[in-house]
């Protein structure tokens, strides 16, 4: 056992996954992407900031997050 402070980092490999959306969340997407870009002076692609919103998502999930516990 170490006597670190820091503990042993996580599993940070990135795994590759592809969705299909429909026409109308991809507009979404899209519009958020440019609200982005207006909010924060950077462009980002809507696939660079799907990941995020996701782990948004889950993280805001009250039940999700208690059911993750059990």
């Amino acid at each position: 056992m170490s006597d670190l402070k820091l503990p042993k980092l996580p599993d940070r490999t990135t795994v590759k996954i592809a969705i299909s959306v429909m026409p109308d969340l991809l507009e979404a997407l899209n519009a958020y992407a440019k609200a982005y870009e207006v909010a924060y002076g950077c462009r980002e692609a809507v696939p660079d900031l799907i990941p995020f919103m996701l782990e948004s998502f889950l993280a805001s999930d009250r039940s999700f997050s208690r059911t993750r516990k059990k």
